[in-house]
């Protein structure tokens, strides 16, 4: 019994080593989800783009904000005059955090009462804001245990008021929850699409089909179609879910919502065609898409900021048709982002789309010849 386990076992791997497809699924994936895991995954904050809005015409203001200044994690982007110039930095993501110091604050100080500074962040994504707050917090409250040291006092006065924008309470579900909209529509579309071709030859079929009167475009949208429609109605019940069910507010237009997930759909069915034209069996279909999903989800941006990716993973990340989507999602579900402000995600998802079906075409052709 053991020598026929061990035949089998053996005979299992010489089948796998054999087949060209199978190395480089058993090689290549893992190592480049390795790199890329390791590389993108990060939740430190390295370069956040800061603003600066100081009242104050004292010495003890700018002491505090060289502890900005002087941080590896923040970069000085807008010195401020004015409170108008607040909300349009953070409402184009220009900036990530505003840092207020009153006109008092050097006075309160003097005369020991609580100096006030507040920072105001985008709650947009709370994670990343509440590690900037932490940030924040900790040079502030360096500075006041310096300062009350050099003067004699017994515990700091200046003490920090946080503000977040279009996530007051910064509820890591209002930021979470809209990015698995584009998780899962993305897992039904392409596992609709990946296994269709695959599942035709796998069951011997796909000769039957290739002698019918259709012309190869036809068979290449029916096997599309299905598709679609699934993410569809997938993505419209969950975005039910998550609006009646969990509460995260859609404050923007549906109709914007919807273009975006039509053209995200379209650019995920292309690349289930490709996969599915290049499987032979239903389980490389399920291979290859497992082997994209991945990666697809590391580098958009859905728990890790890009800006905190390397160059090259930045780079990579504008093929994504994930990336451009939860930018939508996040835009029109927390901030109200009208359709003419995400045009520069429509258009970058209308190309990748378009290309993923013209080569899943062309790959669908070349293997019907």
């Amino acid at each position: 019994m053991g020598r026929r386990i061990l035949a089998l076992t053996i005979k299992e791997l010489l089948a796998l080593l054999k087949d060209r497809r199978s190395r480089f699924v058993l090689i290549v994936p893992p190592f480049a989800q390795l790199l890329i895991f390791g590389f993108a995954a990060s939740f430190d904050l390295n370069d956040v783009a800061y603003a600066v809005y100081n009242e104050d015409l004292g010495g003890d203001s700018r002491e505090l904000l060289a502890g900005f200044d002087g941080s590896p994690h923040f970069r000085l982007t807008a010195v401020l005059t004015s409170d108008e110039q607040i909300a349009p930095l953070i409402d184009n993501k220009q900036v990530m955090m505003v840092v207020h110091i009153g006109p008092r604050f050097s006075r309160d100080l003097r005369v020991r009462r609580p100096a006030a500074i507040q920072v105001i962040v985008d709650g947009r994504d709370s994670n990343t804001a509440m590690v900037a707050l932490g940030y924040a917090r900790g040079i502030v409250d360096r500075f006041g245990v310096e300062w009350a040291a050099r003067h004699g006092l017994t515990a700091p006065n200046a003490r920090l008021e946080t503000r977040a924008w279009f996530n007051p309470n910064l509820e890591s579900r209002w930021f979470i929850v809209p990015g698995i909209i584009g998780l899962l529509t993305q897992v039904v579309s392409l596992l609709v699409t990946s296994l269709s071709v695959a599942r035709e030859r796998e069951e011997g079929t796909f000769d039957q089909l290739l002698v019918t009167p259709f012309h190869p475009a036809e068979i290449l949208l029916g096997k599309a179609l299905p598709g679609f429609v699934l993410g569809m109605l997938e993505a419209s019940g969950i975005i039910a879910i998550v609006v009646f069910a969990f509460r995260v507010p859609l404050v923007g237009s549906l109709l914007t919502l919807y273009v975006g997930l039509a053209l995200f759909l379209i650019a995920c069915i292309g690349v289930g065609l490709m996969i599915s034209s290049l499987s032979l069996t239903q389980q490389q279909g399920l291979l290859g898409a497992f082997l994209f999903l991945v990666p697809s989800v590391i580098l958009s941006g859905f728990a890790t900021p890009i800006a905190n990716m390397p160059p090259l993973l930045q780079e990579i990340t504008r093929i994504n048709p994930l990336r451009y989507f939860l930018v939508i999602l996040r835009g029109v579900f927390l901030e109200g982002t009208p359709f003419e402000m995400l045009l520069d995600q429509f258009w970058p998802l209308a190309v990748i789309g378009a290309v993923n079906l013209t080569v899943a075409a062309w790959l669908f052709r070349r293997r019907m010849g």
